[in-house]
């Protein structure tokens, strides 16, 4: 358990980012010369530990194979759902179980190295499957349920974090705990959700805050600063 090897990182690209208020999908909107997805899948192919990709697209993208990464014989492709959990799990199927699958939102360019250097060394090493997440610093307000514009109350937030990604688990692991979720008509918001339906308890390891979440469009503005501050210091 202490030397991982046959890991995998799925990336679920096949979103189309309403929230964006962009004609294409975020994930290839660009930074500098590279869509977001090929930051993404680059941060991932360069990473030593990490033997290949795969990039879960939707059925009617038609972007993807004009991409110069689509020739890469490292990255694999395939058909994704109506869901992010049936996205993952249409990645999964491509794997063997016992290997390990390191699942990557597409929209997260910024991942540094080293923080997943930390998740794959935290999960070996407890024998569980993790997460990477952030302790939450800013003050949690809850809201009324008949009425989500005023403050309830104020939530207790010194056990709260916010679930990032790469979240690294086993692959006969989460494909069941997925497939049971979607049986069961779940919801099912990332994979570590899918593993805490089954009754699981991964692991939380913090990373930098940099590894931000393209969301809306004023977030293209942060993550391409971070970008080309990785860039200098390489």
């Amino acid at each position: 358990m202490n030397n991982p090897s046959n890991i995998i990182a799925i990336v679920p690209a096949a979103g189309i980012g309403s929230r964006m208020n962009s004609q294409i999908p975020k994930q290839y909107l660009k930074i500098g010369s590279m869509t977001i997805l090929e930051h993404t899948v680059d941060k991932l192919l360069t990473h030593p530990k990490i033997d290949r990709v795969i990039v879960v697209i939707n059925s009617n993208d038609n972007l993807f194979n004009k991409l110069p990464i689509a020739t890469n014989d490292k990255i694999s492709v395939t058909l994704g759902g109506q869901t992010r959990a049936a996205s993952v799990l249409a990645g999964l199927k491509l794997l063997h179980s016992e290997q390990w699958a390191l699942v990557h939102d597409a929209a997260r360019p910024c991942i540094d190295h080293h923080d997943i250097n930390r998740l794959i060394e935290a999960v070996m090493n407890a024998k569980r499957g993790g997460i990477l997440a952030m302790r939450i610093s800013d003050t949690v307000k809850r809201s009324y349920q008949d009425n989500d514009s005023i403050i309830e109350h104020s939530e207790d937030r010194t056990h709260l974090w916010g679930a990032a990604t790469p979240q690294l688990f086993k692959v006969d692991e989460l494909k069941f705990c997925l497939q049971k979720a979607l049986n069961d008509n779940a919801a099912i918001t990332d994979e570590a959700s899918a593993i805490e339906y089954c009754g699981g308890h991964p692991l939380l390891v913090e990373c930098r805050r940099d590894n931000i979440k393209i969301t809306r469009s004023e977030d293209i503005a942060l993550a391409t600063f971070y970008i080309k501050n990785q860039i200098s210091k390489r």
